[in-house]
């Protein structure tokens, strides 16, 4: 009987190459420095700041748009004080802020916009009152595009 593949990717396992081993460990100490860099952001600038690279000092983040780069480098002293509390940041000198729009949207799809029977009802009604032919016309579709639901 053949044994069952292991899934599981952790910086632990022996069974895995080396330079997968490496990988491993290297994405968790970056996974772990980001959540201290999170932590020393304001909460309403945490949404869209992801953790680039920290080398030689010199800390980069990457957020969504330019406005919240714009308030991260107005906020950078406080933000550096309390990174400089953690002992891996402890020379950590400057903040370097780049922009890189998300590739996806997270917008919930629209629903399309129904019409109720007494809007319909008016539009209709309207339309019985007005002169002009093309107008009545537009109405009339309008209307016929009420909803089952009322309101």
């Amino acid at each position: 009987m053949k044994a069952r593949p292991s899934l599981s990717l952790s910086a632990e396992d022996r069974d895995h190459p080396r330079h997968l081993r490496d990988l491993m460990a290297r994405a968790a100490l970056h996974h772990k420095a980001e959540q201290h860099i999170l932590a020393a952001v304001p909460d309403r600038l945490v949404s869209g700041v992801r953790f680039v690279s920290y080398h030689d000092g010199e800390l980069v983040l990457q957020c969504d748009n330019a406005t919240q780069a714009s308030q991260l480098r107005y906020q950078q002293r406080e933000i550096m004080a309390k990174l400089r509390e953690e002992e891996a940041f402890e020379f950590a000198w400057k903040l370097k802020v780049k922009v890189q729009p998300r590739r996806y949207s997270l917008k919930k799809p629209t629903e399309p916009m129904t019409l109720s029977k007494e809007n319909a009802r008016l539009l209709q009604e309207e339309a019985g009152h007005t002169k002009d032919k093309a107008l009545r016309e537009v109405l009339e579709k309008l209307a016929s595009h009420a909803s089952d639901r009322s309101d």
